[in-house]
């Protein structure tokens, strides 16, 4: 096993595999990546529900694909039912998603990247970070540890059969001897672990999800370096028995016809690979019933969300559990419940809609009271956990923190939740390790140029107090952030900064090619009114077919709507660009360290304490903290002139 790398990567969850493959790619040839996680079997595996994307969420997917990723590529090759989201709205707000075969994702994702030579996995537990004059320069791993070699697997077995992990769970030749692992750049992406705890009524048992032990030295190590933390709780739902719901009676919700990729990747620059690359199932809708909410409301005092059971006070409010739904809802008499399959090769159900902590007896009563559900058999009980997170204040929007040069927080670790937002902050995190050990510049996507952008700058700038989820009510430039058009917005920057490699790189430009080939057309092509077809697409009662027939050649009906789209949300663009434009040189201006901004001549004493706690790195984020006015930001403005 190697001791030292560039750049360590703990966890090996949707953060921390986005990580390592970024910070192996932005490193170049001869970089060297360890990723260490605690079960390497369990690589991106999907612990709640297994699906990826949704409004927002598809749009981050298609971001972080954009810049190099893994999730879409992963998620093409082994959805079972591809949907776009808020089809009745226009395309900014739109957002694909795909339920996954959970096993055949972790595995396909492990396969991508074993076939990195720069990243070598490693079977362990981080006991300590190690720092040198402040600086991280290592980690140090108990006896035990070793490195993992990954089996042959082309990605097309599990087409057929029960997918299998690509890793093994456990080294081969194990160290004797604790053992340091040393680089100059940290990733920290620890999920649910960090003194987790599960929940089932009264039952508790300490981990980070089913089967797997929590991290209980790294909220000490933390605590010790001076940060501070907070405690979070998430929840799932109980896993049925496919076999025993009646499934055929209830209405069902299929696949679209003609699904949409979330990967750019040339599906053809993959041995095997096709898309979809597997068969497309349907899943069926339920409800909850008022006998249900009755039985829930009588047993409240069992729920460790509500008997104090929990030591975190605050759970997800836009993902809640029914405790929460029938308990903040009262006027409710029933709540929609999807019946989602985990697998194509397994009878697993993932009830969504139900997350509880309920003792297991009475969500046995629970689950039978939905129509359709009368006989349904649990294989797998519901539970909430709860964890230790960094208050994200404490982290820059590059995502290192401010306290430790050179130790990057990615995933549920800032409080986020959701395998999308975890992915997102996991590739600017593998991208400014990397940028940090080549001593360039790091990167902050601004609010304009992506999700991505947002999440983080919401997180330093507005403190969570309960997990973070994505919304396009998040973006104000949502109109920039469609989508269809994140490849526009980054695959360019990214190929500069070593992201993406060639075959994804030529991929794009043939699609700028021909989307500028298409846009032309429309420009010139008269229809029957006299004027260009440019003009007739800008009307939203024009349809793709209808613009393909004008067109007359052979077109990508995909990329023949995403120039609809272009033309029909030009104006407002051309708008938000120059608001945009307008507010950039204030928004990115960087506060030095040098700047103590909360003892700046002439604040109100609320803006220095907001300006000391979260210690702003520009301008922009000290001016969308709350307690901060705009006449804070100018005096701010002015201290910066006076240098």
């Amino acid at each position: 096993m190697r001791t030292d790398h560039d750049v360590i990567v703990i966890g090996g969850g949707h953060a921390g595999v986005e990580a390592a493959w970024a910070a192996a790619h932005a490193l170049g040839p001869g970089g060297s990546v360890a990723l260490v996680t605690m079960r390497p079997d369990r690589i991106a595996a999907m612990s709640c529900n297994p699906a990826i994307g949704g409004l927002a969420k598809g749009q981050m997917v298609r971001e972080v694909d954009a810049m190099g990723g893994l999730m879409g590529r992963a998620i093409d090759a082994t959805g079972i039912m591809f949907r776009m989201l808020n089809t009745s709205r226009g395309p900014a707000v739109r957002g694909p998603r795909a339920q996954a075969d959970r096993y055949a994702y972790a595995s396909e994702v492990q396969r991508l990247l074993a076939t990195c030579p720069a990243i070598e996995v490693i079977a362990a537990t981080v006991e300590s970070i190690i720092l040198e004059d402040g600086h991280v320069v290592g980690v140090r791993l108990p006896s035990g540890a070793g490195r993992v070699h990954p089996r042959s697997d082309d990605g097309t077995r599990w087409r057929d059969q029960l997918a299998e992990p690509i890793w093994p769970a456990t080294p081969e030749t194990p160290s004797a001897e604790p053992v340091e692992l040393r680089a100059r750049s940290v990733v920290l992406t620890t999920g649910t672990f960090m003194r987790g705890l599960m929940h089932t009524g009264d039952e508790r048992t300490p981990g980070g999800r089913i089967n797997e032990p929590p991290a209980t030295s790294m909220s000490d190590t933390l605590r010790e370096l001076g940060f501070e933390l907070g405690r979070l709780k998430t929840g799932t739902p109980p896993r049925l028995r496919r076999g025993s719901l009646d499934w055929d009676a209830l209405p069902g919700q299929d696949a679209d016809e003609q699904p949409v990729r979330f990967s750019d990747y040339p599906v053809d620059a993959i041995p095997g690979h096709r898309f979809p690359g597997l068969p497309q199932v349907s899943c069926r809708i339920t409800h909850t019933t008022p006998e249900m909410h009755d039985l829930i409301r009588d047993n409240l005092h069992l729920a460790p969300m509500y008997n104090g059971g929990i030591e975190a006070e605050h759970g997800p409010r836009y993902c809640p559990s029914i405790e929460d739904k029938v308990v903040r809802f009262a006027d409710r008499h029933q709540h929609h419940v999807f019946l989602e399959p985990e697998s194509l090769h397994t009878d697993e159900i993932y009830c969504n809609g139900i997350s509880t902590s309920l003792p297991a007896d009475v969500q046995d009563q629970l689950v039978r009271a939905m129509p359709g559900c009368a006989k349904a058999e649990i294989f797998r009980y519901g539970y909430a956990v709860e964890y230790d997170m960094v208050w994200p204040h404490q982290v820059d929007s590059t995502t290192m923190t401010k306290r430790i040069p050179g130790l990057f927080l990615a995933g549920q670790i800032n409080g986020t939740s959701g395998y999308e937002e975890a992915a997102g902050q996991g590739v600017m995190a593998g991208l400014n390790a990397a940028r940090a050990v080549k001593g360039q510049e790091l990167v902050r996507l601004a609010r304009d140029e992506a999700y991505i952008g947002v999440m983080l700058d919401d997180l330093v700038t507005k403190t969570p107090r309960e997990p973070y989820r994505m919304f396009t009510s998040r973006a104000e430039h949502r109109l920039l952030l469609r989508a269809d058009n994140a490849d526009t917005r980054l695959t360019t920057r990214a190929h500069e900064w070593g992201l993406v490699d060639n075959r994804q790189w030529t991929a794009w430009c043939d699609r700028q090619a021909e989307l500028d080939r298409i846009d032309a057309l429309t420009t010139t092509i008269r229809v029957d009114d006299g004027r260009t077809l440019r003009d007739r697409i800008r009307r939203p009662e024009t349809t793709v077919s209808e613009v393909m027939a004008q067109l007359k050649q052979p077109c990508d009906p995909f990329l023949v709507e995403r120039v609809m789209n272009d033309a029909r949300y030009e104006g407002y663009v051309r708008r938000q660009r120059s608001l945009v434009a307008r507010h950039r040189d204030i928004d990115r201006r960087s506060i030095p360290d040098a700047l103590a901004a909360s003892r700046t001549s002439g604040l109100r004493a609320e803006a220095a304490e907001a300006l000391a706690r979260f210690q702003p790195t520009t301008l922009g984020q000290a001016a969308r903290l709350a307690g901060v006015t705009p006449a804070d930001v100018t005096l701010l403005a002015v201290a910066l002139h006076r240098g």
